[in-house]
């Protein structure tokens, strides 16, 4: 009785079951596949019958466990060697089972071989086969290519005597692995040498596979390597170059630019980089052209090694470059140089110069590039790439890539110098058009600050202002204009010279913001200030008169942060002002604010970049203003100080404009008042109440001039104004008189004629006094005059105050 087809093992195993008569009982479906019969076909007949016809049958190994090697023949024909291992049937000591494989997988000899000699002979393939210990069996002629090495050098050559490289040992560590694992390692980038360009690195896409018996013993693996060193490298640059349009040029400040270009470049591409500017960069100006030796400004440098120990200048110092030195000739060419250490023009160099030939004999340079740093036709300073850890020297390709920075560097660099001028310009303009000196008065001790924005943000328009009033009084301005750059700061020194003169005509608060807001209206209105469409020029401004007699503060506030006020007793409070629209935006009102403050309070107007920033809120920064006002300081400079580095530890991002005050009273011996009725014979009256003051104050050499002048302001009040009229006299820096009356006309300065017989009152006045001049008051209006203290020095111009 026929026995079923034998279905054990693995479907892909060749497996035959044999009887101890050697008849076969089993037939696994890979046994049909490796050679062609079917179960049906082959059991029950004799082994050697079907597996050796004609042959030796002694060769079946039918008892013991042992392995054979023979040639069988196909279904069809063909011949096939194959390898037979012997095993005992479980449970079963008369039978055996056959494994049948084919030695080294190829499944015909014929087939075989001329695979193998497409493989190792033909294929441009690199490949290698091993043995266990890692000792070359064979290479491919490709590999034979690849590694420089011919075939019958490589046989018996562990795979350490061919590769070498930052890679080669972990390569060899993953080989071994596989090895070890029988698991294959596929597409593994390595960086290794190999004796077919033994100067260079080269990236190659490696894999490892097992080479297995059928019963899985490790034979070996095979070694495949493609090369991808130019398509890796055209990656990395091109990886390099997008980085580099990201980082390079974040600012446009020339150090922190120059510093990006380092940190692009190390250590990727360079392990030192250095940049040299030259020195009219700096300022701004436009480099001329290099003839003879170059002086240059150490700007950056960066390098693989900790602090940077092989620069030979710091940075900040400026190196001299001899004419025929590499760095001075790619400035006078204009040309990027690639250098060997064995160059003639670095031998020279470092002949000349002691200390960079032992920097770098010390840190083993052996390669450099040279790049202009070029934009728009102009040179504005050198590059310098080097090679020292890395003992691949440069090739052309790395110095188009640094080209290729530097060239994006170089526009970012004169973009920075670009604005670098401007904003110099812009910060003289600023800077000329505010207060250089605090004037002199006694209604307040002001200190004031002011603080440009970081490069970055640009010069804005903020400004502030102490203006000398009549009657002792003094106005405090702080404004910003909107924008930056030159024409922000041309704005705001025409805003600050209309306020000074609208306050000559001793305007209140809220009328002089509405003229001011015309005259901004109106300045917008000019074509030349045409910025494009919906773009508009306005301000904010905070405007303040104290008034030492009564210690009373009027403010009008047009879209400014409100003025903080600090006690005596220590208390800061913000003000409650009405807020008015900016400036600029036309035909909205502004009201008129009035308090008063005590004698010795501390009065901060401030601009908006004191207490807002991108890091912080506005209401975190008057909350920080309120404790800095509130700490004790011995001196309003103290004060001041305390205030900027409280809210402003880092350089502000947007300008800030600072103004505090410490307000003083007038003592009641500084003031007097009379009232006077309007009858012609209280003249006289007048004068003698005023010499009997003057002479009070120890002031008897300004009787007569004050007699003639009270007599003219009270005789022309009693004949052309109204009741009620009060004179008044102020002992301060000068003596200040004073003729107030109920009526709204102005007098008229003017010039008589030879026989007229009245018109030269106010010409007398104007003579004989310092200053005069007429101020509107809600009852009325007040003529007022001034004349210098005997003793006191000739007064300069009121009209520059400035800055402590």
């Amino acid at each position: 009785m026929r026995k079923a087809p034998y279905t054990g093992g693995s479907p892909e195993e060749a497996v035959v079951r044999v009887s101890a008569q050697g008849v076969i009982e089993g037939w696994s479906p890979g046994s049909r596949r490796l050679l062609g019969y079917s179960a049906e076909e082959v059991i029950g007949r004799l082994a050697a019958e079907v597996l050796v016809p004609n042959g030796r049958a002694d060769a079946l190994p039918l008892r013991e466990s042992r392995a054979a090697r023979l040639t069988v023949t196909r279904r069809d024909g063909r011949q096939v060697d194959i390898a037979v291992e012997s095993s005992t049937c479980p449970g079963q000591d008369s039978a055996v089972e056959w494994s049948l494989t084919v030695p080294e997988r190829f499944p015909f000899r014929e087939e075989r071989e001329a695979l193998l000699d497409w493989l190792f002979n033909q294929s441009t393939v690199p490949l290698t086969v091993y043995d266990t210990e890692l000792r070359c069996l064979g290479q491919s002629t490709g590999m034979e290519r690849l590694s420089g090495v011919a075939s019958q050098d490589r046989q018996g050559k562990a795979l350490r005597d061919v590769v070498s490289g930052q890679d080669a040992e972990l390569w060899e560590r993953q080989v071994r692995r596989v090895l070890e694992t029988g698991e294959p390692a596929a597409n593994v980038h390595v960086r290794v040498r190999t004796p077919a360009d033994p100067d260079h690195d080269h990236i190659f896409t490696a894999s490892a596979s097992p080479l297995q018996s059928a019963r899985g013993a490790m034979l070996g693996v095979c070694v495949t390597l493609t090369d991808v060193t130019g398509q890796t490298r055209a990656a990395e640059r091109f990886a390099l170059l997008n980085e580099a349009s990201d980082l390079i040029g974040s600012s446009l400040d020339l150090a922190r630019t120059s510093q990006e270009l380092g940190e692009v470049a190390v250590p990727r591409l360079a392990d030192f980089t250095s940049v040299d500017l030259l020195e009219p960069l700096l300022q701004g100006d436009e480099p001329g052209p290099i003839t003879g030796a170059a002086v240059l400004r150490r700007v950056a440098h960066d390098s693989v090694r900790k602090d940077v120990p092989e620069a030979v200048a710091r940075v900040g110092d400026v190196d001299i470059y001899p004419a025929h030195s590499p760095p001075a000739l790619c400035l006078v060419t204009g040309r990027p140089v690639l250098l060997r250490v064995t160059d003639d023009t670095v031998v020279r160099w470092e002949n000349e110069d002691a200390a960079r030939a032992a920097k770098n004999r010390r840190y083993g340079f052996h390669s450099w590039m040279l790049v202009p740093l070029r934009a728009r036709g102009v040179t504005l300073g050198v590059v310098l790439f080097g090679r020292s850890r890395r003992e691949e020297p440069f090739e052309q390709e790395d110095l188009d890539l640094a080209c290729e920075l530097v060239s994006r560097a170089a526009v970012c660099l004169d973009n920075a110098r670009r604005f670098t001028r401007e904003r110099t310009a812009a910060l003289t303009l600023q800077r000329s058009l505010l207060p250089r000196r605090t004037p002199e008065q006694a209604a307040v001790e002001a200190v004031s600050r002011y603080l440009p924005a970081e490069a970055q943000t640009g010069l804005g328009g903020d400004w502030f202002d102490v203006i000398p009033l009549s009657g002792a009084r003094v106005a405090l301005v702080v404004g910003d204009v909107v924008g930056h750059g030159i024409q922000a700061a041309a704005t705001m020194g025409r805003l600050r010279t209309a306020v000074r003169t609208l306050a000559d005509v001793d305007l209140p608060p809220d009328e002089l913001l509405t003229h001011l807001d015309d005259q901004l209206t109106h300045l917008d209105a000019e074509p030349e200030n045409a910025s494009g469409p919906g773009w508009n020029m306005w301000a904010t401004c905070l405007y303040a008169v104290y008034d030492p007699v009564s210690r009373r503060c009027s403010f009008s506030c047009a879209g400014h942060p409100p003025p903080a006020v600090r006690t005596p007793d220590g208390v800061v409070e913000f003000l409650d002002l009405p807020l008015g629209p900016p400036l600029g935006l036309g035909d909205l009102p502004f009201e008129l604010f009035e308090t008063e403050l005590p004698e010795g309070s501390v009065l901060a107007l401030y601009t908006d970049g004191l207490v807002s920033s991108r890091q912080r809120s506005p209401d975190a920064g008057l909350r920080q203003l309120r404790r800095s006002l509130a700490a004790p300081a011995a001196s309003l400079t103290e004060l001041c100080d305390r205030v900027t580095e409280d809210l402003l530890p880092n350089r502000p991002g947007d300008d800030v404009a600072l103004l505090i005050a410490r307000t003083h009273g007038l003592s009641s011996d500084q003031v007097a008042v009379r009232e006077v009725p309007t009858d012609p014979a209280v003249v006289a009256e007048a004068r003698s109440w005023a010499t009997g003051r003057l002479a009070a104050w120890g002031l008897e050499e300004l009787c007569f001039t004050t007699e003639l002048v009270v007599s003219e302001l009270v005789t022309n009040a009693i004949r052309y104004a109204r009741s009620p009229i009060r004179l008044r006299l102020i002992e301060e820096r000068t003596l200040i008189c004073e003729v107030s009356d109920g009526s709204n006309a102005a007098p008229h300065l003017r010039r008589a004629r030879d026989f007229d017989e009245g018109g030269r009152g106010l010409l007398l006045v104007a003579q004989l006094t310092d200053k005069w001049g007429t101020r509107h008051t809600p009852g009325g209006k007040i003529i007022w005059c001034e004349q210098r203290l005997p003793g006191e020095p000739v007064p300069e111009n009121s009209g520059a105050p400035g800055a402590v």
